[in-house]
């Protein structure tokens, strides 16, 4: 008779335990699970990998674990879209095999059909990926990471590892990984290129199977605070003019600018062999070596379709929108992270010499909702509501020019009734821009998330200061004077923010500014 009474009372707490947890993830649903950005339905992700544009729809793969919602045994995950807004998840691309977990990598488009893989006119689609043998790495060996590659001839849906890996051995160095594939016009060809420890590795083929070494890029040049990874190589126009030149990114870990996972990028020329930085851009590093693709701490491992140039010949970039030093632990359950925003990257050259500039992909235009006018009005030292939405604020975009006549600071706050607060801004004495999410909710899962202010310095000197930003319920993208200092970063509100206030010295004024919903 006591079983018979105890079992109930055994179901009933298994049941509300259950329930707490259902409640958890739909609060995390409703508070966490951003709107217009890309994250899987569940589980683990991090780096964007094998990126292709083919037949009207955009690729994106990337590192996945379906077993938890932390780092394991990675996979493969895919996911398309026709507008890099709206993303359909796919079954898993690519499993673990007895070579070893699929480590990051590409995917090209192989229109001419050198790799021979293509059957019945049917053009096929490479993924070159990093196969990491676990065995070895706990045997403590070096070679654990080789390249290996796959073929679909579905457009990406189902893949087929070729029998001949890996195309390229291990040359005894034990950060050996994250190959990215391009086409060669000029000297047709394919051109890899891959981190190894701390440089880069570049390898030529005519047939995406059998691969030269050519060169190699990175002894005592940029940061080398950690590790080097996904490194991507793409030529752009020059102040969208005849000139050209080659960017090169490459992710470090730790190191970046603000701590932890960061992008760097480097300015060149490549000769088909090997990447040379140009001249000047070789002096610019010599004098600030402050070349970030995104100053925040939240943007990591991005990298270009491949494939798809713009009319303009500017490229398109997204990036994983976490950090390592805390990705594992953020109060997410069901999954966690999630990708940048598309971006668009274009590449300027002035008095100050070349920057990389950043802007939101104009795909994001096409998804506009309610819009609001900010009327032009002089600042205060304190915070001044501009503009709230009691359902909160969900995803929207803030726009605005400030007329900075004098050496003046200024603050954009984004908060909630419950005391919580993302504040933005431009500290004048130091000459910097700010991302201060100390007070923005919860902070306490791990001790770098909220201790410190994300910083970027102004790179420019205009007296009119444009700005433009993405906010959407648990990160923030801000693209300064016009995407030349660009910072990512993420956080966990308490509920959702409702109001944006602003502050700012006296004779600070908006120009003119403008809140535009994004469905």
């Amino acid at each position: 008779m006591r079983k018979l009474k105890i079992i109930p009372v055994l179901l009933l707490l298994l049941a509300c335990q259950k329930t707490t947890k259902e409640k958890a993830q739909m609060n995390e649903e409703t508070l966490y699970r951003p709107l217009i950005h890309f994250t899987p339905k569940a589980h683990w992700m991090n780096d964007p990998n094998g990126m292709f544009y083919f037949n009207g729809k955009y690729h994106l793969y990337f590192q996945y674990y379906p077993g938890a919602s932390v780092w394991g045994p990675m996979h493969w995950g895919h996911a398309s879209s026709k507008d890099l807004i709206h993303w359909e998840e796919h079954p898993i691309a690519l499993y673990p095999d007895e070579m070893g977990y699929i480590f990051s990598g590409s995917a090209v488009v192989d229109h001419k059909n050198t790799s021979g893989f293509g059957k019945d006119g049917k053009t096929p689609i490479v993924a070159i990926f990093t196969h990491h043998d676990m065995d070895k790495e706990i045997a403590e060996k070096i070679d654990v990471e080789t390249q290996s590659i796959a073929f679909s001839l579905d457009e990406g849906m189902t893949w087929t590892k070729y029998e001949g890996n890996p195309v390229i051995e291990n040359p005894a160095i034990r950060d050996f990984r994250d190959p990215k594939v391009f086409w060669d016009d000029e000297r047709e060809q394919w051109v890899l290129i891959l981190a190894a420890q701390q440089k880069v590795m570049l390898y030529t083929s005519p047939n995406l199977k059998d691969w030269t070494f050519s060169a190699h890029f990175g002894e005592k040049v940029g940061h080398h605070g950690g590790v080097w990874e996904c490194p991507d190589l793409f030529p752009l126009p020059v102040n969208q003019g005849e000139e050209q030149k080659w960017v090169m990114l490459v992710s470090i870990n730790p190191g970046g600018p603000n701590g932890g996972s960061a992008t760097q990028y480097f300015i060149g020329d490549f000769d088909g062999k090997r990447f040379s930085l140009d001249p000047e851009f070789a002096a610019q590093l010599d004098n600030d070596n402050n070349y970030w693709v995104d100053f925040g701490r939240d943007n990591y491992a991005g990298v270009t379709w491949q494939n798809k140039t713009l009319d303009n010949g500017n490229k398109l970039f997204i990036g994983w929108m976490s950090n390592w030093q805390y990705a594992k632990v953020v109060p997410t359950e069901k999954w966690r992270s999630a990708m940048t925003v598309a971006r668009e990257l274009s590449l300027k050259h002035n008095e100050n010499g070349y920057r990389l500039f950043s802007k939101i992909a104009s795909q994001f235009n096409e998804v506009t909702g309610k819009k609001t006018q900010l009327e032009n009005q002089n600042l205060g030292a304190k915070h001044k509501i501009i503009y709230e939405n009691l359902a909160g604020l969900g995803a929207l975009k803030l726009s605005f020019e400030l007329n900075l006549e004098k050496e003046q600071s200024f603050e954009f706050q984004f908060k909630n009734d419950l005391g919580s607060h993302l504040d933005i801004g431009l500290d004048s004495t130091n000459n910097y821009f700010y991302i201060d999410r100390t007070a923005s909710g919860a902070v306490d899962f791990e001790k770098e998330f909220g201790s410190r202010v994300s910083i970027a310095p102004r790179l420019g000197n205009e007296k009119i200061l444009t700005g433009e930003l993405i906010i959407d319920k648990t990160s923030i993208e801000v693209f300064w004077d016009g995407g030349r200092t660009v910072m990512t970063d993420i956080f966990f509100p308490t509920a959702p923010y409702t109001q944006i206030a602003v502050k700012g010295d006296n004779e600070i004024q908006i120009k003119q500014g403008k809140v535009t919903h994004l469905k």
